[in-house]
């Protein structure tokens, strides 16, 4: 039977479970650790960022509405436009002292009644509903809330792009009397930004509430609104609730947190790379894969020099003698059809020796199967070491031996076989037992291109047969 299909199969099999093996445990880890990381950095990391910007924010653009807020009810603003608005330079000088003591980039007083537009300057103009510039001051005027945050453009300092604080001012009586508060400049807030990203290791920006990005870092390459960004749909009320957002952007995993400061009524977005945080999962994903496919090679081989063993000690005791280490029946087929494919190709010749032990039976009957077995074993080994190497000695049966002598006629094969016979006669058994002598007959037959193994036995056999009628210790050669 050829095992070497099932073994290779087997190999396959084997290595496939281990390489199987190792994917689902490396990946499913792999796939746990990310998520994990992922979930830390959404629940974790990314509001914490948020609560730290936002404590920066408090500080830093929040002190600006606080401001406002205290200019909006500070009583010499609400005395001062009461009693008729009758010197600008006292409102242009309070001004004046809060941008310097603020360290604001404006300061500003619009009064309802008058509809100047007071600056630390002076008057810096009237403001009108026709004008489509004044349109933050009407609006301002008619909005429910006490202040808004506007980006607009500061007619006062060459239209620099700068962050108003609009706040309502009323007089004692609740009665609106204008719109006060300062001003940042969009640059100086976008430092902040970038301060707050270097510091942080994070994305953040600013969004209103409806998604539209109104402040950002000078890096943002992103779209223009949260919706297109993350690329859901979003109603003003997911915005007003802290979220959390994964998504795809530029061959990357993106991790979002979005927090809503009502103070500014803006979003704060704080995004991260997952890219960066997994790389260290990756490379051991890596490792694993790479300890995988060499493990994987490892025991295969080991598998197969495994095997290769077992096959050869299953193919050794298939074919060999288990008393005497010499081959069997079977190693004699398979040694003869090889013998006889050689001899036939090369023309050359081919003779069998059939050996028989004298009297065998008497021994074992004598001293018992134990000894007849030593005296088995001794007389194929001093035969054994007779041969050649290129000639096949295996146990025919019982006392039984027989030989394929390569390149030896009829003659060559009868002179070997005297020689055996001789060699038998005069091995030394007393080491077994000093009474024991042993002899032995054999039988000779020359290969014919015609002959099978039953045909060449059985003429070998036939000449072995004449040997024992011929008085035993005795080669006889087939007859033609």
């Amino acid at each position: 039977m050829n095992l070497e299909p099932r073994r290779f199969g087997l190999v396959s099999i084997v290595g496939l479970i281990i390489i199987l093996g190792f994917l689902f445990t490396s990946v499913s880890s792999y796939v746990v650790a990310t998520r994990t990381v992922k979930d830390a950095i959404l629940t974790g990391e990314l509001p914490l960022t948020s609560d730290n910007v936002f404590s920066e924010i408090q500080r830093d653009l929040l002190r600006p509405i606080f401001i406002s807020s205290l200019m909006a009810s500070d009583t010499f603003v609400r005395d001062w436009v009461i009693a008729g608005e009758k010197d600008a330079r006292q409102i242009s000088k309070y001004l004046s002292e809060i941008k310097e003591k603020y360290h604001t980039v404006s300061s500003f007083f619009v009064s309802e009644q008058s509809r100047n537009y007071y600056y630390p300057e002076g008057i810096l103009k009237g403001v009108d509903e026709k004008e489509p510039r004044d349109a933050w001051y009407f609006r301002v005027q008619q909005m429910a809330g006490d202040y808004e945050v506007n980006v607009d453009l500061d007619m006062a300092n060459a239209d620099v792009m700068t962050i108003f604080i609009n706040y309502k001012s009323y007089d004692y009586l609740g009665n609106y009397i204008g719109a006060t508060g300062v001003g940042l400049t969009v640059h100086s807030v976008k430092n902040l930004i970038e301060e707050y990203q270097q510091r942080f290791g994070r994305s953040v920006y600013f969004t209103d509430a409806s998604g539209s990005v109104v402040l950002h870092g000078r890096d943002y390459s992103g779209p223009q609104t949260l919706q297109e960004r993350i690329g859901e749909s979003l109603q003003a009320a997911d915005l007003r609730q802290e979220q959390q957002y994964e998504f795809r952007s530029g061959g990357e995993t993106i991790l979002l947190n979005s927090r809503f400061i009502p103070e500014l009524d803006w979003v704060l977005v704080v995004e991260q790379a997952a890219t960066d945080a997994l790389a260290d999962f990756r490379l051991n994903l890596q490792l694993n894969l790479g300890v995988c496919a060499l493990v994987t090679l490892l025991v295969v081989l080991l598998h197969c020099r495994t095997l290769r063993r077992f096959h050869d000690r299953l193919s050794g005791l298939a074919l060999q003698d288990g008393l005497t280490g010499t081959g069997n029946r079977r190693a004699f087929k398979i040694h003869f059809e090889q013998m006889t494919a050689v001899v036939k190709r090369q023309h050359e010749s081919l003779s069998v020796l059939l050996i028989d032990i004298d009297h065998f039976k008497e021994v074992n009957d004598r001293f018992g199967h134990p000894v007849g077995d030593q005296v088995i074993q001794l007389t194929a080994e001093k035969i054994q070491r007779r041969l050649r190497a290129v000639d096949q000695f295996c146990r025919w049966g019982g006392e039984e031996f027989i030989v394929l002598l390569k390149g030896a006629d009829l003659q060559a094969a009868a002179l070997v076989a005297e020689e055996i016979r001789s060699t038998v006669e005069e091995i030394d058994y007393s080491t077994i037992r000093p009474e024991i002598r042993i002899t032995a007959s054999v039988g000779v037959a020359e290969y014919r291109r015609s002959d099978t193994e039953a045909t060449l036995v059985d003429r070998v056999d036939k000449a072995l047969y004449d040997a024992k009628e011929q008085g035993r210790n005795c080669v006889s050669r087939e007859q033609n």
